[in-house]
């Protein structure tokens, strides 16, 4: 096909080799979380001195790089991840993507990459999904997943900041994350690694923090857990995250229900689901806070009966209920091992706003088609 321009900042090369609807359907049928992978993605180089070049939409696929790239040997790689949600009169809507857009040029400061202006992010998914629309499912609870990244391309071996980078969107057909109804998770508080520390890229999405959270991940695993629960790094006691997602409990206190997560100390990731939840937290009655929990603090207040629930939330799960906590220092459960009804109506209410079930009043849904 000959290359179209809806827009001088992507050029539209529509793929030869688009599945079929029949193959389409048959993909994605069951697809799981982050398993296949639509059509199409989009391209956009930077070079030094020149800036951000013309994006291009083109046929999904492998993409060449020179084994001395920088990306390759210093790890200057960052990404974000947000959804498309089909809305009831079949317009496709994102979820606060000029959030994510904000968030990774914040991860790109961080990792001495350059910002990618905004209206390049989000014109580049609105040409994704519009091109790629028939692979957004339609049911509540599934998604299109949006991955945007930077790499830096270059092929120098000094130890210094890349002068070529490029960025690529791709996408994601997501199914419910729980299909079965949602489950809680039993996790493991982790004594003997951490995720961030102060001035480190705790606050950033950058791929060293995933690859350093592995080997945590697989000692919870041995331990019969299902996620870790990261523990400060100065003075291993207060809670700041749980996996890759930010944590939230919830107190019954003279009556009242308040919902706290850990307050960010630029070691934890700004969460845009957290953020969210804080601000729906407050609309549906609820006090909401920001402030440092310690282990501690979360055993004593279970066995006193003024925590009821812990749940953890994150772009992919939306909320992930914690069912029981394993450490060296005693177990728990939470809530009998079954789902608050906190955790329940957050999740239920941020659901419906994401697939225009109910209004919402922040301007968080971008339609993109």
């Amino acid at each position: 096909m000959s290359p179209t321009m809806t827009n001088p900042m992507i050029e539209i090369r529509p793929s030869a080799q688009a599945a079929s609807p029949e193959e389409r359907a048959k993909r994605m049928t069951n697809p799981g979380f982050g398993r296949i992978f639509t059509d199409h993605m989009v391209v956009v180089p930077y070079k030094e001195g020149e800036g951000w070049g013309r994006g291009l939409l083109q046929a999904y696929g492998p993409i060449a790089m020179d084994p001395a790239a920088s990306v390759l040997h210093y790890g200057q790689a960052i990404f974000e991840g947000f959804k498309a949600y089909r809305q009831p009169d079949g317009a496709i809507a994102c979820f606060r993507p000029e959030a994510n857009a904000r968030r990774f040029n914040n991860s790109a400061a961080r990792l001495a990459m350059p910002e990618l202006p905004e209206a390049i992010f989000l014109e580049a998914a609105k040409a994704l999904i519009t091109q790629d629309q028939a692979w957004v499912p339609g049911a509540v609870g599934e998604s299109l997943y949006l991955r945007p990244l930077m790499i830096a391309t270059e092929a120098a071996l000094g130890v210094r900041p890349s002068n070529e980078y490029l960025f690529i969107l791709l996408a994601s057909p997501s199914g419910a994350y729980f299909p079965a109804g949602v489950k809680p998770v039993t996790v493991w508080i982790s004594d003997d690694y951490v995720r961030a520390a102060p001035g480190g890229t705790g606050f950033a999405k950058c791929a060293g923090n995933y690859a350093a959270s592995l080997v945590a991940q697989r000692q919870a695993l041995g331990e019969g857990c299902d996620q870790v629960v990261w523990l400060d790094a100065v003075h291993r006691q207060y809670i700041e995250e749980m996996g890759g997602m930010n944590i939230f409990f919830v107190y019954q206190e003279k009556g009242e229900t308040v919902v706290v997560t850990p307050e960010l100390t630029g070691t934890l990731l700004p969460g845009i689901t957290r953020d969210s939840l804080l601000q729906i937290a407050r609309e549906l009655g609820y006090r909401a806070e920001e402030r440092k929990i310690t282990v501690d603090e979360w055993r004593t207040a279970i066995e006193e009966g003024r925590m009821t629930e812990a749940f953890a939330c994150g772009t992919a799960a939306v909320i992930t209920p914690v069912g029981h906590v394993k450490s060296r220092h005693g177990n728990w459960t939470m809530h009998n091992g079954e789902t608050g009804p906190v955790a329940a109506k957050l999740r239920e209410t941020l659901l419906n706003m994401q697939h225009g079930l109910s209004q919402e009043s922040h301007g968080w849904m971008k339609r993109m088609v």
